[in-house]
């Protein structure tokens, strides 16, 4: 299934805001609080931070594409400009500014963020593709899905276990995120499934660093 526009734009305005939490809670009992968690910063930003750090000059211009807020940008205190292009709405953090799709060629970034994004689009190729016409030679893209559990197990014939399908509408393997990147021109930096623990609980996700071909 792949959104519309409109449909998403109605989904992720105000995303996990009091409304979207009161009807994910009716349709999933003990949604609100795993939101709680949700909402709180992560736990792995070092990690990010680490896993990035040896492509990148600092000082450092940074855009996080689909941000939120901004609260979960790597380098987000030690960078010389913050700027987030996201349609949720939400107020950013101190420090980070909110820009349009206008003004995305107009400005210079050495590091796109891109995390936990590509799995809610309906064509993720585009969107990738948008990135990198942002992109300059220097640029660096992080990218970060879920590595999800139907996924790693080694033969899948049926999504056992996966109960509820909203958000999540792309499931990745490793080499269908190599197939992704090599087709929209991109070139692999580094690729490693990672598991972090965030809000007490395991999150497995692959981390991709790339700059242009």
């Amino acid at each position: 299934m792949r959104f519309s526009d409109v449909e998403l734009q109605r989904l992720y305005t105000d995303y996990r805001g009091k409304a979207y939490t009161e009807l994910r809670e009716h349709y999933e009992p003990g949604y609100a609080a795993r939101n709680d968690v949700l909402n709180t910063v992560i736990d792995y930003i070092p990690d990010i931070e680490n896993f990035l750090e040896k492509y990148l000059t600092f000082p450092i211009n940074i855009l996080d594409w689909g941000g939120d807020t901004g609260k979960n940008t790597p380098f987000r205190n030690r960078c010389a400009a913050f700027d987030i292009y996201d349609i949720s709405g939400n107020q950013p953090v101190s420090g980070a500014g909110i820009v349009s799709r206008n003004d995305l060629n107009l400005k210079h970034y050495d590091l796109i963020v891109c995390s936990n994004v590509l799995e809610h689009v309906p064509y993720p190729s585009d969107l990738l593709n948008d990135i990198a016409q942002t992109m300059r030679e220097q640029s660096v893209l992080y990218v970060e899905v879920p590595f999800e559990a139907i996924m790693r197990q080694e033969e899948v014939a049926l999504p056992q276990g996966k109960r509820h399908w909203h958000e999540h509408i792309n499931f990745y393997s490793e080499k269908s995120l190599r197939c992704l990147f090599d087709k929209v021109g991109l070139d692999i930096l580094e690729l490693r499934p990672f598991r972090a623990i965030t809000g007490g609980a395991p999150f497995h996700m692959f981390q991709i660093a790339c700059k242009l071909k």
